[in-house]
């Protein structure tokens, strides 16, 4: 069910930790949802894959800055809903894969935790995002396993 690591631009299904939630002290995201992987990194030492993680949420955003649209036809070309959808680019989380968080897509057969893959213009695009908010310092990390 889980693979050797997903590759940037997969959408998981995962149980996200917001930051508010873990500046309150939780160690528990409060439901699955799905997560774009946006970047991955090989620890030197013992070879473990680090993830770093977006959320995938049906709230628009406060400020367009804070998220990224997710295209209606991207989603369904994934398996996800039909709802208005964002990938928060104001905080993220990082976890060593496949780590605890990390759960099977409902009604998939073959079990898989990976949606699907989004196109690398949508990617960069999150990406470019992200990396706005972190030079403004309008970005949270939230380790999950060391």
């Amino acid at each position: 069910m889980i693979s050797a690591g997903p590759e940037r631009g997969s959408v998981i299904r995962y149980a996200y930790l917001w930051a508010d939630e873990s500046a309150q002290g939780r160690e528990e995201g409060r439901k699955d949802r799905p997560a774009l992987v946006l970047a991955l990194s090989i620890k030197q030492a013992d070879g473990a894959t680090e993830v770093l993680v977006l959320a995938v949420t049906h709230t628009p955003p406060a400020d367009g800055a804070d998220a990224v649209a997710f295209p209606q036809d991207m989603k369904r070309a994934v398996g996800l809903d039909d709802a208005p959808s964002w990938i928060v680019t104001t905080e993220a989380n990082a976890f060593l894969w496949p780590g605890p968080d990390v759960r099977p897509v409902p009604g998939r057969t073959p079990k898989t935790v990976i949606y699907g893959k989004v196109p690398d213009s949508l990617l960069q695009q999150v990406a470019r995002s992200y990396l706005a908010n972190r030079e403004k310092q309008r970005s949270r990390l939230v380790p999950r396993t060391a």
